[in-house]
């Protein structure tokens, strides 16, 4: 049984990623986890709480997330009804990266589905700052959704390694199984001057292979510069329906989600962008 959790901020951005997962996973049985953090929606108008109203504020706006999730919960049943799915809502006063660290442990979630952007919806960023820290700091898969994507079946999948970081079972397996009803093709991007490999990357190559082993696999090297150049032109030059990277320890993506402010990533990521996180991160 596959254990999503799907936060929401009840954006449109945030219904089109849940639209998303509920398509990608209708071949599968699942948990839906409708989560909704409202920490942050108590102190919107900090100028005017005080003290005296703090708790009249959260009583308010906790009504206000059960009723919304209500909703979600209503249009999903209309639109999608799946025997296989079955939901639950979770409501919190709470930030979400916490609440998402908890629930991910607490249920042994699979996978998080959310939207690149929530509502502030910069569109100057690749990511918005919510799913930029859940990208960072919650030990879990991340399948992020861009803005406005219609769903379309992932027959190519593009997945960039330098084959150096011994990869997780359990997050190549999930890949592998998600992948596997759509038939997908599955592209390992190697970006090096040489395709010669050292002995513990071609173990790790082949722990891909053997992994990978229900879906349509091929490695290729790409001799550029730049990684982020590199990935974006096999997106546009090869109609790539999905990216997967791996967040670790001296990876492609963490040097670009680390850089030193969120405005300067340089990966333009118009398609679904899944996120295995490699190890644990650190706590901030």
């Amino acid at each position: 049984m596959r254990r999503v959790l799907v936060p929401t901020d009840f954006s449109d951005n945030a219904l089109n990623a849940i639209n998303y997962a509920l398509e990608f996973f209708k071949y599968e049985i699942c948990v839906f986890y409708f989560m909704h953090a409202y920490q942050d929606d108590i102190y919107t108008n900090e100028a005017l709480l005080t003290r005296k109203t703090l708790e009249k504020a959260t009583n308010l706006v906790s009504k206000k997330s059960k009723k919304q999730l209500e909703d979600v919960l209503k249009i999903v049943k209309e639109k999608h009804p799946n025997p296989r799915f079955t939901y639950r809502t979770i409501s919190s006063n709470n930030v979400l990266v916490d609440e998402a660290d908890k629930i991910v442990d607490n249920e042994n979630i699979d996978i998080i589905v959310m939207g690149t952007q929530g509502k502030t919806d910069n569109r100057k960023l690749t990511f918005g700052s919510h799913t930029l820290q859940v990208l960072k700091y919650v030990e879990c898969p991340v399948l992020a959704i861009p803005r406005n994507y219609k769903y379309t079946q992932p027959k190519h999948v593009l997945f960039p390694t330098n084959y150096l970081i011994p990869y997780k079972r359990r997050e190549l397996k999930l890949l592998c199984e998600m992948l596997a009803p759509f038939r997908a093709r599955v592209d390992m991007l190697y970006v090096a001057k040489s395709d010669k490999l050292s002995m513990r990357q071609e173990d790790n190559k082949a722990f891909i292979e053997e992994t990978l082993y229900k879906n349509d696999t091929h490695f290729y090297t790409v001799n550029k510069k730049h990684v982020s150049e590199a990935i974006n032109d096999c997106i546009a030059e090869y109609k790539i329906d999905m990216l997967v990277m791996v967040n670790t320890r001296h990876s492609h993506l963490e040097n670009i989600l680390y850089q030193s402010s969120i405005d300067k990533i340089s990966l333009n990521v118009g398609i679904p962008f899944l996120a295995l996180q490699n190890i644990k991160r650190d706590n901030f």
